[in-house]
């Protein structure tokens, strides 16, 4: 099982999802159970990977590979190769558990079309977990690209009454990021032929070459990457798109939107930004300026929420603020700040998942999201209003909970930067309790005003069952950490040495506006990158004023 456990958790959903195709669409009781089952079973199948990565998590390098280079499309160098480290391993685990928790909070929402509704629902959990696996840059492709049509499906059909104008407008987003990826891909790869005369798409090799690209050609390459990863996230200004898409999308869909799709932008600066662009990434005014829009972002997206008459819009915009601390972390450039932006991602996917999942809640039951609708729900939901309690303050970083953790340790990597990066982010902290303790005094407390909500009916256990495991998670990172640091540990340091050794302090002296003329561009590799050396007749493209 181990040496193929990465295929049987990526490929569970999916075979869920041809299963149901041979259900009748009028049993509908059959299709639910059926989809919970398989949604269950890949978060059970995923388990047995916690030990068997446990005993290997100090372990340099990718583990549990499957496939070889160029094994799937020889002719033009892809191959199924698949492989994790700490960063992957932790957001493998995240899907497998929201898309089974999504997946049964749908029970009883969805009513119409509910065999297709469970179908594609399955075929992007295939899509996503294909995402954090795969270490073949055309087969990465084929995951990022494949997730984006059940996604949009599940807006456009399942949605609200806007529901097409999200979509549509999720879909062109996302598709123009795409493109644009495709190209910077596509650079890659025949940048790598030129210097090995190999033609392959596996992520592994190219890390070797990509260093070796002139300064003035990976500024935008890094240009091309960075625009389809920030609208994934979302970055400021490319953030509009997520409160339609929220806010229209079915309870579901909101759940594994914000807690595993997001997260695909920031994995991707993670995994390919930093470490094929480690001389733009570090050069200071690059830097500023990522560092700016996540500033931007923490603080408008703090103050838009506090602004919101829709609990779901307060929510989505929280997501801005909340991925700005994690994009903070990131291009901080150091351990604390990228361990605090992977450790904040789990985070966000918890806190955030199960506040979709409890304004779901109240829709369901009342079929209006408008907080002057509410007040006193306390009163005769407590159930509800104590894991409602329990998950805000998880999501404004209460300490012993989780979010504390990874806000703490981005701010500790920001400081550690440059002080005033963390000065100017820590408002942001403010402003979310002021926004979630606002929301929560307006919903839950004082007395019950609107006759409607007199006869309100507590959680029923399948609902109660939605948020055990996030409670569990919540609780346990924000109490005992230290397993989640130790699982990140090499791959964080690995990139950070990756960074350090190629820095634009070692790159050739460019200037991003108005370049000099260029002559032969030095190749920019570092101790423990295992490309090849660039000397006077390398093969690396000169540039042109």
């Amino acid at each position: 099982m181990q040496s193929h456990i990465l295929s049987i958790i990526l490929f569970t959903p999916l075979v869920g999802a041809l299963v149901l195709l041979f259900v009748p669409k009028e049993n509908k009781d059959a299709i639910r159970w059926i989809a919970n089952l398989f949604a269950l079973g890949g978060f059970l199948i995923s388990l047995p990977l916690v030990p068997m990565f446990w005993t290997q998590r100090f372990e340099p390098g990718f583990k549990f590979l499957e496939g070889t280079p160029n094994n799937w499309i020889p002719s033009i160098g892809a191959g199924y190769n698949l492989g994790i480290d700490g960063i992957s391993f932790l957001l493998i685990m995240l899907t497998t558990l929201l898309g089974w928790i999504s997946i049964l909070s749908s029970w009883t929402a969805i009513e119409i079309r509910v065999k297709e509704y469970y179908v594609w629902f399955l075929v992007l959990q295939t899509g996503m977990l294909g995402v954090f696996m795969a270490l073949d840059f055309f087969l990465f492709f084929v995951f990022w690209e494949a997730m984006l049509v059940p996604m949009y499906l599940l807006i456009g059909i399942w949605g609200g009454p806007r529901k097409l104008y999200a979509a549509i407008k999720f879909f062109l987003y996302t598709l123009l990021g795409s493109v644009l990826m495709l190209l910077g891909i596509l650079f890659l790869y025949f940048h790598h032929h030129t210097l090995t005369n190999v033609f392959t798409f596996s992520i592994p090799e190219l890390y070797k070459t990509a260093p070796l690209i002139p300064f003035h050609t990976a500024i935008w390459l890094f240009a091309a990457f960075f625009v389809g990863f920030a609208i994934k996230v979302p970055m400021f200004p490319f953030h509009t798109w997520l409160p339609d898409a929220h806010v229209e999308a079915p309870t579901a869909g909101s759940v594994i939107l914000a807690g595993v799709l997001l997260k695909m932008g920031t994995y991707g600066f993670v995994r390919f930004s930093l470490p094929f662009f480690p001389a733009v990434v570090s050069h200071p005014r690059v830097q500023n300026w990522v560092i700016g829009l996540s500033l931007v972002g923490i603080i408008y997206g703090a103050l838009v929420s506090l602004m919101q008459k829709d609990m779901k819009k307060l929510v989505a915009y929280s997501s801005v603020s909340h991925l700005g601390f994690c994009t903070l972390g990131i291009f901080t450039l150091n351990s604390a700040g990228l361990t605090g932006s992977v450790l904040q991602q789990i985070n966000h996917g918890i806190s955030t998942g199960a506040l979709f999942l409890i304004v779901g809640i109240l829709y369901e039951r009342r079929h209006t999201r408008e907080i002057a609708e509410y007040g006193g729900i306390s009163t005769v939901m407590p159930v509800y209003a104590t894991i409602a309690m329990i998950m805000f303050l998880s999501s404004m970083g209460l300490p012993l909970l989780n979010g504390f953790v990874g806000e703490f340790t981005i701010l500790q990597g920001a400081f550690t930067a440059n002080w005033k990066w963390a000065a100017w982010a820590t408002p942001g902290v403010v402003l979310a309790a002021a926004y979630l303790l606002w929301l929560y005094q307006r919903v839950f407390f004082g007395t019950v005003t609107n006759p409607k909500n007199e006869q309100l009916h507590d959680l029923t256990p399948r609902e109660i069952l939605t948020f055990v495991p996030l409670i569990v998670m919540a609780l346990w990172i924000g109490l005992y950490p230290k397993p989640f640091f130790q699982i990140l540990e090499q791959p964080v340091k690995q990139i950070v040495q990756t960074i350090h050794d190629n820095s634009s302090a070692n790159a050739p002296a460019y200037v991003l506006v108005a370049p000099p003329s260029y002559q032969q561009a030095p190749a920019v590799v570092g101790p423990n990158v295992a490309g090849p050396k660039a000397g006077p007749n390398s093969a690396v493209p000169k540039a042109s004023n």
